[in-house]
């Protein structure tokens, strides 16, 4: 099923929806952000929340019940804290629908209905698991509130993942030279804002820390001066995400004080890569985090291989139980 006729069969069995909850674990979480903040900042009506998967599990919300969607994200679809969470929210009646890369997969078979996503074909696809899930979102409010952006966010969602791949190769000499500045920084300070505040969780979570072994946090550019920016001098390092829309003065601000201190920074910025050329004003907000974290991949890579240290390597991952 599309996700329009998947929208569609849930209003006809269910003409009230109250809440929608997005949960995850880990990247996947942060792949349901940017469709999380689409909808909280436009329904008037619907509530939503973004649950990690075990917290889900072990502190259910009240609200979870037939007039909720709960939509779960896993690329493998074999996430077991995700599985549990589809079963759990199946059983209280919740409409459920997992987003993942595998047919047949464990969150396939348990889920109510299913929207598969590409990953592997291209630094495009690889925001797909995000761009369907917003693409959901955008469903979902207009089937039951209406939406008058619904047209200009098809028009994005049709244009990110060619507009990603085209902004590869321009992107990739910045992401040498991040990976020549940080391959042995003490620790990568990560901030960004707005749809992509997530973006740089994921960022330094999962692409510095789980796969590079290296020290990273993160924190929203508007909390940059509530405590963070003491910390800025000419040994920091940063990551600045700076996103084509309303937040964008909480990221320049937070350059500019970086800047001022001589601190180490890499920016990633949104308009540097046609975002706004291409994408309607109205919703090219949602759009960022998409484009840049299929830019951040570039970092992982290049840092990587200076480092000779895969992606793909782990201590604890996939080897323990635990």
């Amino acid at each position: 099923m599309s996700i329009q006729e998947i929208v569609a069969a849930i209003k006809n069995k269910q003409p009230e929806i109250k809440t929608v909850y997005f949960v995850g674990c880990g990247a996947s979480m942060s792949d349901l952000f940017p469709a999380k903040y689409f909808l909280e900042n436009n329904a008037k009506k619907l509530r939503t929340s973004i649950y990690t998967a075990n917290n889900f599990n072990y502190s259910t919300p009240a609200a979870v019940d037939n007039t909720s969607v709960v939509i779960t994200c896993s690329l493998s679809g074999g996430t077991p804290e995700t599985v549990a969470a589809t079963k759990l929210a199946r059983k209280l009646g919740a409409h459920v629908i997992s987003i993942t890369n595998k047919a047949g997969s464990p969150l396939d078979v348990e889920a109510e209905y299913c929207i598969l996503h590409g990953f592997y074909e291209s630094y495009g696809a690889k925001m797909e698991k995000p761009a369907r899930a917003l693409e959901l979102a955008c469903e979902l409010l207009n089937e039951y509130e209406g939406y008058a952006h619904y047209d200009d966010m098809h028009v994005g969602l049709a244009k990110i993942t060619d507009l990603i791949n085209a902004a590869v190769p321009m992107f990739r000499p910045v992401a040498k030279k991040f990976a020549e500045e940080n391959y042995n920084a003490p620790i990568l300070y990560v901030m960004s804002s707005g749809a992509t505040q997530y973006t740089a969780y994921g960022f330094s979570m999962f692409l510095m820390m789980e796969m590079q072994w290296l020290n990273a946090t993160t924190f929203h550019s508007g909390e940059f001066f509530h405590g963070p920016f003491e910390m800025a001098d000419e040994n920091a390092h940063y990551v600045l995400m700076m996103n084509d829309g309303p937040t964008r003065p909480m990221d320049v601000r937070a350059l500019t004080f970086v800047q001022r201190m001589h601190a180490k920074y890499t920016l990633i910025d949104a308009k540097d890569y046609g975002l706004s050329s291409n994408v309607p004003a109205s919703v090219v907000e949602y759009f960022n985090p998409l484009m840049i974290g299929g830019l951040t991949r570039l970092l992982g890579e290049e840092i990587s291989i200076l480092r000779e240290h895969p992606l793909t390597m782990r201590r604890y991952m996939w080897k323990l139980e635990y």
